[in-house]
């Protein structure tokens, strides 16, 4: 026979004064505990970084990623980005016609400043255009994610590609004030933590990020002058060759020899790819570097000479697709923009 007493003690309601006494004793002993843990993993060692190596607050930091939340619809969007797409589904999310007559309206409106920047940094104008286009549909869509929710989430909690998130965490909150569009818990963007009009990480901020107007502050998010000129400047710093090729059809004879190519580097002369079976459809410099992408395309695979400025728009998304992408956007702009109107 199981002796229940202790169960029927247990049982007993207890007198309110009781309660109310043991209640007393719970309220003082949570207030008299030490402060909880850091809310997010890592962020303590995070914050004691960031501290040592800026000299700012570690409680203001504390308390500002304290405030960030783990978004579980981050981590869904960055498990199916439209990169995995084949080249068929792909290129219909960017090259549609409104896409390209609103990037034609676009370099109409601000060709004298377009045209300027190219200049400066040697960039063609309808290559910075079709990146706004691409990015953000000309900054109509920037990102509705604070920015801080969507690094704590993916430096914390995605292990896949937490390093590289954590090293973006850390440079955000080591920028400058001056380097950013507003108050750090205010900012927005994309599931990803890239900002404003041109999409920047916070190093990208840090490294190609250009103060145009002279106003002492990087706006990306407010600041024409400031978000063409640091696309601009990204491509320039990254080898953009004003004038150079960017992608052309390839034809590939019945005995080509199959490429894989591991990335968009130019990896031989264009010669070499001819005599391994690939004919350009129009004349270029038999010595011009050059790689071989194979495209999944709505009719069949798709064969593009790839050359130097092609890889550079990759060292903005190492996507082959969206460099395509925009190269074919950028062609459509400045196709559909035309020459400048003469001076009356």
């Amino acid at each position: 026979m199981i002796d229940d007493s202790r169960t029927r003690v247990l049982a007993r309601p207890f007198p309110p004064r009781r309660c109310q006494a043991l209640f007393a004793l719970v309220a003082i002993a949570f207030l008299a505990a030490p402060a909880a843990a850091a809310v997010h993993p890592g962020q303590a060692e995070l914050v004691r970084e960031v501290a040592r190596d800026t000299g700012k607050d570690p409680a203001a930091l504390d308390a500002l990623l304290d405030r960030a939340q783990k978004q579980q619809s981050i981590l869904d969007a960055i498990g199916r980005p439209a990169e995995a797409k084949p080249w068929s589904a792909y290129r219909p999310i960017f090259l549609t016609e409104q896409r390209i007559d609103d990037g034609i309206d676009f370099y109409r409106a601000h060709r004298a400043l377009l045209e300027q920047v190219g200049r400066r940094y040697g960039v063609e104008p309808a290559y910075i255009v079709a990146i706004l286009g691409v990015e953000t549909s000309y900054g109509r869509v920037t990102g509705r994610y604070k920015v801080l929710d969507a690094l704590v989430t993916l430096a914390f909690y995605y292990p896949p590609r937490a390093a590289f998130f954590r090293e973006q965490l850390k440079t955000l909150l080591e920028l400058p004030a001056d380097h950013l569009a507003g108050p750090l818990d205010t900012l927005t963007g994309s599931y990803a933590g890239a900002q404003g009009w041109g999409q920047f990480m916070p190093s990208s901020i840090r490294d190609f990020g250009v103060d145009a107007d002279g106003d002492g502050r990087i706006d990306l998010q407010g600041s024409l002058p400031d978000i063409l000129s640091s696309v601009a400047n990204y491509f320039a710093r990254h080898g953009w060759q004003a004038g150079g090729p960017v992608a052309a059809r390839a034809q590939p004879d019945a005995a080509a020899r199959p490429i894989e190519a591991k990335d968009a580097r130019p990896q031989w002369p264009l010669e070499q790819l001819e005599a391994w079976g690939y004919a350009p459809l129009q004349p270029f410099n038999p010595g011009e570097p050059a790689g071989l992408q194979t495209l999944a395309g709505a009719n069949g695979p798709e064969y593009w000479f790839t050359f130097g400025n092609f890889y550079v728009i990759t060292r903005y998304n190492r996507s082959p697709l969206y460099a395509m992408a925009v190269h074919q956007l950028a062609q459509a702009i400045e196709a559909g923009a035309g020459p400048a109107d003469p001076a009356p």
